[in-house]
């Protein structure tokens, strides 16, 4: 067991697979929203608040919580925290199907965000210190198990809504959910001195020859354009994966039968699934190749391209679930470019942190998910909200290549060290 535990690809498949058992968390909620709303009555800008609570949380404690995994050491470390998270996601969930006011939903979101923010700030942190050379693929795929996990639970998740309501589909998912992640926590580890081969020390990507401590990265400008970066681009995908349901609905495309007798809601949450989370390894692995910026720049620009495609496009059954497809699959890739450029510009003694305190990024752009709806009613149609999406992507095309990476190049210059992927 101990060789297998010290296998890097060992490592790495059992985060994914942690990432896999959380992801109904975020990518399921919406198959929740409709049921709740007529179920309790609540309305459902008072419904998602709570999504922007779990969005909050999973975010804004990892810093926290990587940094208690490094405190406790390469060994406990994830093990224990990935434990703890399991927990709280089984108990956020169950909460989740007892609440009979909003306050004990708005508990459990924060009781899930804690426990899925647990899982995945320890697992991206295990990615990027196991694979200095391959670091974009590595935590492509870990983000991948997060973005397209939730495309093997769309149709059982629905069929027990349907058969049994919402309520035993919170229960019996977030008991099987939290109990999977946690026994997989006491397989988990991160590396110890000499467990990465010197071979995969080699990078052809820029990095840091010394790392950065948390307290100096947060006094750099390059983290906090970084983070504008993250906000921006997390906020357009989050108003399209919080509100894709709803949007469907208002289109009048969600209960049209589009393949083998599936709805088009169902075929669409299943295949956005899918390309969320080949997108994070497939851009990942690009940038290890051509640089993070340069891929950045295709991705996004992409994107906003895609947002613009379902506002004019995506009326039909057929064009909405292939407007919304490429949505996700040039929208995912933020949870592999980011945190893979956080640790090249920043070093991977503090990764788990260092990319837990970027990640917070996604917490801070929740709270731009009501705004959809805003516009959505001021409007009376979803256009102007895909148009205000397309053009956030625009913007962060320009700061990556005329910004970002101009500024690296001078921190390299100012520096006067060698940029490789050595050990620390």
């Amino acid at each position: 067991m101990t060789k297998l535990t010290s296998n890097r690809w060992w490592q790495l498949t059992a985060g994914i697979i942690c990432m896999v058992m959380i992801a109904n968390l975020q990518y399921g909620w919406t198959l929740f929203v409709a049921p709740m709303s007529k179920a309790q009555g609540w309305a459902v800008s008072d419904i998602q608040l709570a999504f922007s609570i779990f969005i909050a949380l999973e975010t804004w404690l990892t810093p926290l919580e990587g940094w208690i995994v490094d405190k406790l050491g390469p060994k406990r470390g994830p093990k224990l925290v990935v434990a703890a998270g399991g927990i709280l996601v089984a108990l956020g969930w169950i909460l989740n199907s007892q609440a009979n006011s909003l306050t004990a939903l708005y508990i459990g979101a924060a009781l899930t965000g804690a426990g899925g923010g647990a899982v995945y700030a320890t697992c991206v942190g295990s990615a990027v210190k196991w694979f200095p050379d391959r670091r974009g693929l590595a935590v492509g795929l870990t983000a991948a198990g997060f973005g397209a996990g939730a495309a093997l639970t769309v149709i059982p998740i629905r069929a027990v809504i349907a058969a049994s309501g919402y309520q035993a589909a919170f229960f019996w998912f977030g008991l099987g959910q939290g109990a999977f992640v946690f026994m997989l926590a006491w397989l988990l580890r991160q590396p110890m001195p000499g467990d990465v081969r010197a071979s995969a020390m080699v990078s052809s990507v820029i990095q840091v020859a010394r790392s950065v401590s948390p307290g100096k990265m947060l006094v750099s400008p390059i983290f906090w354009l970084l983070y504008i970066m993250f906000v921006l681009v997390s906020a357009s995908g989050l108003m399209a994966t919080a509100q894709i349901a709803l949007i469907a609905k208002d289109y009048n495309v969600s209960d049209s039968v589009l393949f083998l007798g599936a709805t088009t809601l169902t075929v669409t949450l299943v295949v956005d699934n899918v390309m969320n989370g080949l997108a994070r390894p497939f851009f990942g692995w690009i940038s290890d190749r051509i640089g993070r910026e340069f891929t950045m720049a295709i991705a996004f620009g992409l994107g906003g391209v895609a947002y613009w495609l379902l506002g004019v496009a995506g009326s039909s059954p057929l064009t909405f679930m292939l407007c919304a497809a490429f949505i996700f699959l040039t929208w995912g890739e933020i949870f592999s470019l980011f945190p893979s450029t956080c640790t090249d510009t920043f070093g991977s003694k503090y990764a788990t942190v260092n990319a837990a305190f970027l990640y917070t990024a996604k917490g801070t752009s929740a709270f731009m998910v009501p705004l959809a709806n805003v516009i959505k009613n001021a409007t009376g149609s979803w256009y102007d909200v895909l148009i205000a999406t397309a053009i956030m992507n625009f913007i962060v095309v320009a700061l990556a290549l005329f910004v970002l990476k101009p500024l690296r190049a001078r921190q390299i210059a100012k520096s006067g060290e060698p940029m490789t992927a050595a050990a620390e």
